[in-house]
């Protein structure tokens, strides 16, 4: 299930990541692994449980991953983007008209929920009489994220072989989680001794 103080957008970013051997993953490899996601994050359509994908709604959403992705590298400028993203970025203005576009697609309206033992939360739903179109609600999270004050705690990490994004918790976070502040650690200690011997 997915970690609610995680934004959207930033989950879709982290779909990519190191494969543990020097490259890079995607687990939306595949349909079944995009509907295992929606199921996971039941937001993103209004029968997350009966959501099917084809390889349109693959391609579509791997688009917007890579739209989004450009933004988040925009978002840290002038720090470097993740290493995953260096050679995929799109231009900033086919980044943001893609966007648009994929937003455009589902009119929405905000509904307020209010659960127990929590504070309300705002979210789209399809205007009446429109179906939901998976890429249009994770651009509308995008939109939301990017225009909100998160975007400021957004970092890149740069850690040897890393290639996710992070929201910084506290002002000393340089890395998305210990283990790769460990690796940065050790590969700095390594450059040093491989530079005095």
């Amino acid at each position: 299930m997915r970690d609610s103080d995680t934004p959207l957008p930033l989950e879709l970013a982290l779909t990519i990541r190191h494969d543990g051997n020097g490259g890079v993953t995607d687990d939306l490899d595949h349909a079944a692994a995009l509907e295992a996601w929606v199921r996971a994050h039941p937001h993103t359509h209004p029968a997350p449980d009966t959501f099917t994908a084809d390889e349109t709604d693959l391609a579509a959403v791997h688009t917007l991953r890579t739209v989004i992705r450009t933004l988040f590298a925009h978002a840290v400028h002038p720090t470097p983007p993740s290493p995953a993203d260096a050679s995929r970025l799109l231009p900033l203005a086919e980044a943001l008209r893609r966007l648009n576009e994929a937003a455009a697609r589902t009119p929405t309206v905000p509904v307020l929920d209010w659960p127990d033992g929590a504070g309300p939360v705002s979210h789209g739903r399809p205007a009446p009489g429109e179906s939901a179109d998976l890429t249009a609600t994770l651009a509308h999270a995008t939109i939301t994220f990017l225009t909100g004050p998160d975007r400021e705690r957004l970092r890149a990490c740069h850690a040897p072989r890393c290639v996710r994004y992070f929201l910084k918790e506290h002002p000393r976070q340089e890395w998305c989680k210990p283990s790769c502040g460990n690796r940065a650690r050790v590969a700095r200690h390594h450059e040093r001794h491989r530079r005095a011997g």
